[in-house]
């Protein structure tokens, strides 16, 4: 696997979205550039940016969501790590067979219109792994 070319975002878990963003913006001073619901995974995400590296935070929309249960089973807090990359589609084939467990075994759209991929916490010493890649297609 080629190197990540940059921690793309943290994503960070809430119960409500409102009162995260307020946190960073008036405690943080942090602008809260983005808002977005990406249905079919059931979150809705606020983006902020910090140096090169954004903030993301996840707050569900469906009890059933796997942000839903994050924070039924773990609370509030960091829920993944996210790494830009090149190549993604080409990537995962290769990471699956050196064991790693994959989450989605083909790039999928994100937040923000990039394509991503987890690996899942078994395969990455406790941590959500995202992979994401601007997306390439028109």
């Amino acid at each position: 696997m080629k190197e990540p070319t940059k921690i793309e975002h943290i994503g960070i878990a809430v119960k409500n979205l409102t009162e995260a963003i307020s946190f960073y913006e008036n405690v943080l001073g942090l602008k809260c550039y983005a808002i977005e619901e990406i249905e079919d995974q059931k979150v809705k995400t606020a983006f902020f940016i910090v140096g090169e590296t954004k903030i993301e935070l996840l707050e569900a929309t469906s009890e059933d969501s796997p942000v839903a249960k994050f924070i039924e089973k773990k609370g509030e807090g960091i829920h993944h790590i996210a790494f830009e990359v090149s190549g993604l589609i080409y990537l995962l084939p290769g990471l699956e067979s050196k064991g790693i467990q994959l989450i989605d075994k083909q790039p999928r759209k994100g937040a923000e219109g990039m394509d991503i991929a987890f690996l899942h916490p078994k395969s990455t010493f406790g941590v959500l792994t995202e992979l994401c890649e601007k997306s390439t297609s028109i």
